[in-house]
């Protein structure tokens, strides 16, 4: 007994007859239409997912043709040409492995025996298995063969990728399409196996062995082969299978999906470690809670009927995800299910999977909390109301003097108008600030009015205006000042020279040539066409950036001018307005926040002093 070799489940329960292929209806029919019709094709291409039958049909195909009894649905299973192919030694069924035979000499050698007759057969038959691995040399060499093979030739093509096959080959040949078996008929043929076997197994876990083998036939027969050496008293668990294939039991991935979704980290990075430290890792941790969390939204959205179909869980298993699904909404799965999937990316790809694998862990407790849409509507609705104070924003620049009143509201309304993109934000808060500033006016009905007709006729105000000086070096400082980058500022302020500043045209030169380059075709041009843009309120600016020539003067920034706001509304008579007093002029720079400017001395600094300045924000300390 103990020399006897031992034959694997998958190989000892391989089908020999056509009715004896679990699922594949469709494809049985066709073939015993055929063989019954005796209209045999000369070229067939069997594609589909491994282990769904597709070189077991082939050689059970082979069998019917070559039969003595033949050709015939039910092959005897005794004559000689029977016994060749179940045994695998038939001299007129070729089998050939595309992926070790795929060069062009492989396929001229097939071609050179193709023109002989078969030997003791009625067919000679070529089963080209995992053909797509052949190369298009190879593919070529054959076209003509598989086009008009001799007589008594078939060609039988097998592949799991039929994308990759060409379509000249795909064109010659019938293709039938091998499905997934379902979890059902697997497992009713486990079931078969484990009886013939006397192999002690579960229901439940026959059902993880189906499911686990994503409707592959010979990899389930393998699976349970592997098993089938734990049986002792107690029958095979899914508990046994999960420690096999190194899965996460249901309880655990409960307990730890069940502290992610009441948003406690502490608890969920517990129970992680107790997993990470029986041995699991974390790409395999990530992959089984994603199965999870997939499970749950099953169970919210699906049926009962479908749910135990498309899960494989029991009633209890079930009805635990139903308690946790009553917690969350579909949308907080699914954004479960994103976050987990992208951090199964990182964790594949990092040098230090356990680190963001915690990340992920905690990350993912923290996702729930405050997310729900009742939540959302109601921020949503605070929002709408107005309830949201907005922050005035502070001066870069010292706004300019002011003698009325009227000029400090409309200074107050252009800087909230320069924050907020919707109107009805800054018009509630330039009502809050009149408010203040008119409580020691002796006229509140006539400040009352002036804010009516303001939120009325209010409009943005243009965050730069054209330049009122004709002075280079005025205009030069202005467009340094719009340079958003610093930088790239303190660069054009150290190497660069303006020769014309017009809004129909500005020339600068750039004594480095590097430097030059960055500016005509570089990032930095795209930085110097804003800052014209906005020193003349247009769009597209011409602009020509040189070396130095002879001839052109040099011209250092100026300081410029503080261009006066825009008047919202007409400005009352004078003799009508009322006096405003330094106490009202505190109150309201204290308002708006006036950033005190910087120190003239930068005025007297070197250029190379400036430039670092500028980049790191800083002063001069005395």
């Amino acid at each position: 007994m103990m020399n006897e070799k031992y034959i694997p489940l998958y190989r000892k329960y391989r089908p020999q007859r056509l009715e004896q292929i679990v699922g594949q209806e469709h494809i049985k029919k066709a073939l015993k239409n055929a063989i019954e019709m005796n209209r045999i094709s000369h070229a067939y291409l069997f594609t589909g997912p491994r282990g769904t039958g597709k070189t077991s049909t082939a050689r059970i195909f082979a069998k019917s043709l070559n039969c003595k009894e033949g050709p015939t649905i039910n092959p005897c299973g005794v004559c000689e040409n029977c016994v060749d192919i179940t045994n695998s030694v038939p001299m007129d069924v070729i089998e050939i492995d595309a992926a070790s035979n795929r060069k062009v000499e492989d396929a001229q050698n097939i071609l050179e025996k193709v023109m002989y007759a078969p030997v003791n057969s009625r067919y000679k038959i070529y089963i080209i298995d995992e053909v797509h691995m052949l190369s298009n040399t190879a593919f070529n060499a054959l076209l003509k063969t598989l086009e008009e093979p001799p007589k008594n030739v078939i060609f039988i093509l097998a592949t799991t990728e039929v994308h990759k096959v060409l379509d000249t080959i795909k064109s010659r040949c019938q293709r039938f399409d091998f499905r997934r078996i379902t979890t059902d008929d697997i497992v009713k043929h486990l079931r078969y196996i484990s009886n013939e076997e006397k192999i002690n197994i579960t229901d439940d876990a026959l059902f993880t062995i189906a499911k686990n083998s994503a409707g592959g036939m010979r990899d389930s027969i393998a699976l349970l082969d592997q098993l089938s050496i734990l049986d002792g008293e107690n029958a095979i668990s899914t508990d046994d299978i999960n420690n096999l294939l190194g899965r996460i039991s249901f309880d655990k991935l409960n307990s730890l999906a069940t502290a992610i979704t009441n948003s406690n980290p502490q608890e969920a990075i517990e129970i992680l470690e107790k997993i990470y430290n029986s041995g699991n890792e974390p790409t395999q941790i990530l992959t089984n809670l994603l199965d999870y969390f997939k499970n749950l939204l099953i169970v919210k959205n699906c049926k009962p009927e479908t749910v135990f179909e498309l899960t494989q869980l029991n009633e209890a298993q079930v009805q635990e995800l139903k308690k946790l699904c009553e917690q969350l909404e579909t949308h907080q799965i699914t954004f479960l299910i994103d976050k987990t999937a992208s951090y199964i990316k990182e964790v594949k790809t990092t040098n230090n999977p356990r680190l963001w694998l915690e990340v992920g862990v905690i990350d993912l407790s923290n996702l729930t909390e405050n997310t729900t849409l009742l939540e959302l509507q109601n921020r949503i609705t605070k929002l709408e109301g107005g309830n949201i104070s907005v922050a005035p924003q502070q001066y870069k620049t010292p706004p300019t003097p002011v003698s009325t009143i009227h000029k400090i509201k409309e200074q107050l309304e252009e800087n909230i108008s320069k924050q907020s993109s919707t109107p009805q934000r800054p018009v509630e808060t330039q009502v809050q600030s009149e408010e203040k500033i008119s409580k020691p006016v002796e006229e509140p009905q006539a400040v009352e009015h002036q804010t009516n007709s303001d939120s009325e006729d209010f409009s943005p105000v243009p965050m730069s205006k054209p330049a009122a000086s004709n002075d280079i070096a005025v205009l030069w400082g202005q467009l340094l000042n719009n340079i958003k980058s610093a930088p790239t500022r303190a660069l054009l302020k150290q190497w660069a020279n303006p020769i014309k500043i017009e809004a129909e045209e500005v020339v600068l030169t750039i004594k480095n040539e590097l430097l030059l380059n960055q500016f005509v075709s570089g990032n930095k041009k795209t930085i110097l066409t804003e800052a014209v843009n906005l020193l003349f309120n247009q769009a597209d600016s011409n602009i020509i950036i040189r070396l130095p020539q002879a001839g052109d003067e040099v011209v250092k920034p100026s300081s410029a001018p503080q261009p006066k706001p825009r008047q919202l509304t007409p400005e009352p008579p004078k003799n009508t307005a009322p006096a405003v007093t330094e106490e009202e002029i505190t109150e309201a720079k204290e308002e708006i926040k006036v950033q005190k400017p910087k120190s003239s001395v930068a005025a007297s600094n070197s250029d190379q002093v400036n430039m670092i300045i500028d980049l790191f924000d800083g002063k001069i300390i005395n």
